[in-house]
C-alpha cells in the first residue's frame, strides 16, 4: 500500500472497536504499518487487522489492560518486540491514546474507586505509555492523544471523564514543549458526540435526532470523522500543529 503515511508505524490504543477502530483502518489505509492495541475484545481486534490486511496494508494485534498497574510499561515492551519481529520496524513513528473509559457518573453517584480508575486509565496510562515509547519514537513523529468536547462544555455526568481529559490535554502541551526539539508533534483530538457502541445516544436514531439540535453541522458524529482528523495530524501536513487540542464535534454546543 502506498499513502501519505507509507512507511510509517502507528500504534493505536483501544482499536479493536468504535473510534479506536476508525483509526486503525484509517491509517493503514494511508500507508502505515498499524499496531492494533485491544483489552477484552479479541476477535474484534483480530478483525480489525484482517481488515487491514485485506486491503494490502500490514497489522498485528497487541492485548493489554491498561487498568492493570504494570500495563503500560509491558506493552510498550511488547509493542516495540512485536513490531521489530512482525512489522520489520526497528522503531516507532505515530502513536495515538484512544483507549479509556467513558464512566457517566454525577459527583453523588461515583465512589472513589470509579474515579480512581478512570483516571488510571484515561490520564495515567498514556502519561506512562508515552514515556515508555517516547526513546522508540523516531524524530520527527507523531503523538495523539484522544480527549473529549467534555473538556469545554458542562456535563454533570462527567465529573471524572472530563477532569481526566482536561489533564491530558494539559499533558499534550507540556510534551509538546518537551518533545519540540526532536521535532515530534504533541496534539489531542476532542469527539462530540459520536455513534459508538460506548455512546448509544449517538448511535440510536431518536436520541441522536434531538442531541443533533446542539451541534452547527446537525448531525452526531461517525468515528471516520474522528479518524481523518488523526489522519492529518499523523501526516506531514499536519508538521506545524502542535500542543493543540483539536475540536472535532461538529460545533456541539458552541
Amino acid at each position: 500500500m502506498t499513502g501519505r503515511l507509507t512507511g510509517k508505524v502507528a500504534v493505536v490504543t483501544g482499536a479493536s472497536r468504535g473510534i479506536g477502530r476508525a483509526i486503525a483502518l484509517r491509517l493503514a489505509a494511508d500507508g502505515a504499518k498499524v499496531v492494533v492495541h485491544y483489552n477484552k475484545a479479541e476477535k474484534e481486534a483480530r478483525d480489525v487487522v484482517a481488515a487491514i490486511r485485506a486491503g494490502g496494508g500490514e497489522a498485528i494485534a497487541i492485548a493489554g489492560d491498561l487498568a492493570e498497574p504494570d500495563t503500560p510499561e509491558l506493552l510498550a515492551e511488547k509493542i516495540v518486540a512485536a513490531a521489530r519481529a512482525d512489522l520489520d520496524a526497528p522503531a516507532l513513528d505515530i502513536l495515538v491514546n484512544n483507549a479509556g473509559v467513558g464512566l457517566r457518573a454525577t459527583i453523588e453517584e461515583i465512589g472513589d474507586t470509579g474515579f480512581e480508575e478512570v483516571l488510571r486509565i484515561d490520564l495515567v496510562a498514556p502519561f506512562r505509555l508515552i514515556k515508555a515509547l517516547a526513546p522508540r519514537l523516531n524524530d520527527g513523529g507523531r503523538i495523539i492523544n484522544i480527549s473529549s468536547m467534555g473538556t469545554r462544555a458542562a456535563f454533570a455526568d462527567m465529573v471524572a471523564y472530563a477532569p481526566a481529559k482536561a489533564g491530558l490535554e494539559a499533558l499534550t502541551r507540556a510534551l509538546a514543549v518537551h518533545f519540540g526539539p526532536r521535532s515530534i508533534t504533541v496534539n489531542a483530538v476532542a469527539p462530540g458526540a459520536t455513534a459508538t457502541d460506548l455512546n448509544p445516544g449517538a448511535r440510536d436514531p431518536i436520541r441522536a435526532q434531538a442531541v443533533a439540535t446542539s451541534i452547527a453541522l446537525g448531525r452526531v458524529g461517525q468515528p471516520d470523522d474522528i479518524a481523518a482528523v488523526v489522519s492529518f495530524l499523523a501526516s506531514d501536513d499536519g508538521r506545524w500543529v502542535t500542543g493543540q487540542t483539536i475540536d472535532a464535534s461538529g460545533g456541539q454546543r458552541l
